[in-house]
């Protein structure tokens, strides 16, 4: 889900005086929330601030770069879910779309389509100052940041942006977000789709399938039949949580936008409810997920060469993806009876 579009004019000056001013009204607002009421993208915010530096849209050479800042958090959100790891990049993996980061630690697909500006971002706080990566798309919607912290190399830091920085102002983009061109769910071709469904062999090839049929991920759970999919209540965004935080059951946590996916795979220790948030605080991930955006849950089955995979899957109102729990796993290994235990116990006591 993307904010509304900017509804005024990209001018710096007078859009700091007003985050300036809306900031000491409510010292507590967040960025993007601020940048919402200013009638703004986020990225037309933070390119206003006087300590943040334009670098060039050499995407592939920067993220080749970031394992030279050492230990740092990586942040990837939605509308409804902000994902957050600690570590050290690796050295990225590209493929024609996009590519990879894989670690324990740092796990993330990419996908450049979408990818618009990057921003390398010093601001003051409490008499020092924060560092950060952010990037963006071309709606202005945060694809991914990257927090410097303590153990971080600062000098890495700046010799990057002494490296990428543009030396030219920012200019919002023009081009629209791509999107997805999915049919009426009456003219899927239903029986194709299904039995490719049943077909897969590897969980990646979903995706794929979805596009080669021009199906929505909702409609496609509706199209399925309940060894595929099943409909769950969605107090069990929470539940799945606390469960396998109970049970120490490890687990992977899929968040993303359309420029980036974060992965957190292990156990979960500290889930905490506050408000319309669960929490996950654990040192090394943190997780804080809006669930009363949560207007579908399912639990969704796919077949791979190793045995069906089993998540669950939730879904906004607009039908957009939240988020996606699966067990652990690795390729050439069968899903866990730990999780699906969990999971068998979960359905029963949520199944719509």
């Amino acid at each position: 889900m993307s904010m509304p579009a900017a509804n005024r004019p990209f001018d710096p000056a007078n859009i700091w005086a007003d985050y300036q001013k809306l900031m000491a009204e409510n010292p507590k607002l967040r960025v993007r929330e601020a940048a919402e009421k200013l009638g703004i993208s986020e990225a037309m915010l933070v390119a206003s601030r006087p300590g943040a530096t334009l670098l060039r849209p050499e995407f592939r050479e920067i993220l080749e770069s970031l394992g030279t800042l050492g230990p740092v958090m990586a942040l990837t959100r939605n509308e409804s879910c902000v994902h957050e790891k600690r570590g050290v990049y690796p050295a990225p993996e590209f493929s024609p779309v996009g590519g990879i980061f894989h670690s324990r630690d740092i796990d993330l697909r990419f996908f450049f389509k979408p990818w618009h500006a990057a921003f390398a971002v010093r601001e003051p706080r409490e008499g020092d100052h924060r560092l950060s990566l952010q990037f963006f798309d071309h709606a202005g919607d945060a694809i991914h940041k990257i927090w410097l912290e303590e153990g971080s190399d600062e000098a890495a830091f700046d010799a990057l942006v002494e490296r990428f920085a543009a030396n030219e102002p920012y200019t919002p983009s023009d081009q629209p977000m791509p999107k997805e061109d999915n049919l009426p769910v009456d003219q899927v071709d239903k029986e194709a789709f299904l039995q490719g469904w049943r077909d897969l062999k590897d969980t990646h090839d979903f995706y794929p399938l979805l596009r080669k049929y021009k199906v929505h991920r909702t409609d496609a759970m509706r199209l399925a039949d309940e060894r595929l999919a099943a409909q769950l209540r969605p107090e069990v965004a929470t539940a799945v949580l606390e469960e396998a935080a109970k049970t120490g059951t490890s687990i992977m946590v899929f968040v993303g936008n359309p420029g980036m996916i974060q992965i957190h795979t292990g156990p979960v220790e500290k889930v905490k409810p506050l408000g319309p948030w669960i929490n996950v605080m654990d040192h090394g991930f943190n997780l804080h997920l809006r669930t009363d955006h949560v207007a579908e849950a399912w639990r969704v089955t796919k077949p791979t060469e190793d045995g069906d995979v089993n998540s669950i899957e939730l879904f906004d109102a607009e039908g957009e993806l939240i988020a996606q729990f699966f067990g652990e796993r690795k390729p050439g290994k069968p899903e866990s009876a730990e999780w699906r235990n969990l999971l068998g116990k979960l359905e029963e006591i949520h199944r719509v």
